[in-house]
């Protein structure tokens, strides 16, 4: 049977950063790869230039069942720390908003920085994990064959876009060796309409306007609901862009979403300000002012008011037609699910790992990494930092084991 001495179940961005950092340490590492390239997350994230990290990582930026259970991990591995690495290689990047970390090229770039980084380990790819038999030492199943070692790093990933090759096989390595998963479900996703709402909102696909989303229920109990600043983009089945994103991750199904689609602005009193000093205006001209033209239209339109002026609607209409668009509230009937999904929610239950080194406290030398693990982080690389980071909390407590 073959042997290694550390083997690690998956070629993301969580496995081949473990690798790296345990390369070179005079112990045989082995990256078993079901696809046929490693990195391939990586090299799609960020419209292809790699949101690799974001400088506002801290826990709270994170969803877990177990909120703080990521806090040591991040601590002992922080964006300074990977930014160096990039830097190091020679690797050019820029700051967006908030934070975010672009590579200035290719998302390709952090992949081969990646693969040099773990120059001494083993790359296996086109090999299928199986499943594990627990022991002393660890029998992983593999569709070429058992492999057996001492430490196993499940780094798997999760179900989201499974044309790039996601399995849920980290979850049912978790299962059958007896750890606990919080129910998982796809993050970061487009959010999808009834034929009700369709038939309102599919006319403006392709439409993006700044807005604020937020749940109208809070996500635990003595805490506000989540909402987010960012571009709202109107699609052919519902809701798309940063903010619907960022929102879907805390929304449920049967939740109604509220949208403020002119933050900053008291469009009431705008329209009756209007009113009084140009009557003969429409209320989408009004509108328009602070939102795409066709929206506006379209809003106006809705409310009926689409020929209306300005001096025969009453104040309590411009009111209620302000808070149409101020304060919008509709039902999404679902989510694009895990086929556009960036992330995936839940995972293996942090109750049954030790946050300092990722390890399982039921099964010694099985640690579970990177998005396997019931740890979400919000758009714009916090995950990429979750993965670097908790790789590297497992890696070292290996190295000391």
């Amino acid at each position: 049977m073959e042997r290694a001495d550390i083997l690690i179940l998956g070629g993301g961005a969580a496995g081949l950063f473990c690798a790296g950092s345990l390369a070179g340490q005079g112990r045989r590492v082995l990256v078993l790869e079901h696809a046929h390239a490693p990195g391939e997350k990586i090299r799609i994230s960020g419209g292809g230039r790699c949101n690799f990290t974001n400088l506002a990582t801290a826990p709270d930026r994170f969803l877990s069942e177990t909120p703080r259970f990521c806090a040591s991990a991040l601590a002992g591995y922080t964006p300074a720390d990977f930014v160096a690495l990039v830097d190091r290689a020679g690797i050019a990047w820029h700051e967006k908003t908030e934070g975010q970390l672009f590579c200035d090229g290719s998302a390709k770039q952090i992949v081969e920085m990646l693969r040099r980084r773990m120059e001494g380990a083993e790359l296996r790819l086109g090999v299928a994990v199986e499943g594990i038999s627990p022991g002393s030492p660890h029998v992983v199943h593999t569709s070429a064959g058992p492999i057996e070692a001492r430490h196993v790093v499940v780094a798997t990933g999760g179900k989201s876009i499974p044309k790039m090759g996601a399995t849920g096989i980290g979850y049912r390595i978790a299962e059958t060796t007896g750890h606990r998963i919080v129910e998982t479900r796809p993050g970061l996703v487009p959010l999808t309409f009834g034929a009700h709402e369709l038939a309102q909102t599919a006319p403006l696909a392709g439409l993006s306007v700044e807005a604020v989303a937020e749940t109208t229920t809070a996500p635990r109990k003595g805490q506000r609901p989540p909402r987010f600043r960012d571009q709202l983009l109107f699609t052919h089945r519902g809701l798309s862009g940063p903010a619907i994103l960022q929102i879907s991750s805390f929304w449920r199904p049967g939740e109604a979403l509220r949208l403020d689609l002119a933050p900053g602005h008291d469009l009431a009193a705008e329209l009756i300000a209007a009113k009084r000093q140009a009557g003969r205006s429409h209320p989408a001209a009004v509108l328009g002012r602070v939102l795409p033209a066709r929206l506006a239209g379209a809003i106006a339109e809705e409310m009926g008011l689409g020929a209306a002026r300005l001096a025969d609607v009453p104040d309590r209409v411009l009111t209620t037609l302000a808070a149409r668009v101020s304060a919008w509230t509709i039902s999404p009937v679902g989510s694009e699910g895990y086929r556009t999904a960036e992330v995936t929610l839940g995972g293996v239950d942090g109750r049954d790992l030790d946050a300092r080194t990722l390890e399982s406290r039921r099964v010694p030398g099985l640690h579970f990494i990177g998005e396997v693990v019931d740890v979400t982080g919000w758009l714009g690389g916090y995950n990429f930092q979750w993965a670097w980071a908790s790789a590297h909390a497992a890696a070292r407590a290996i190295l000391a084991a």
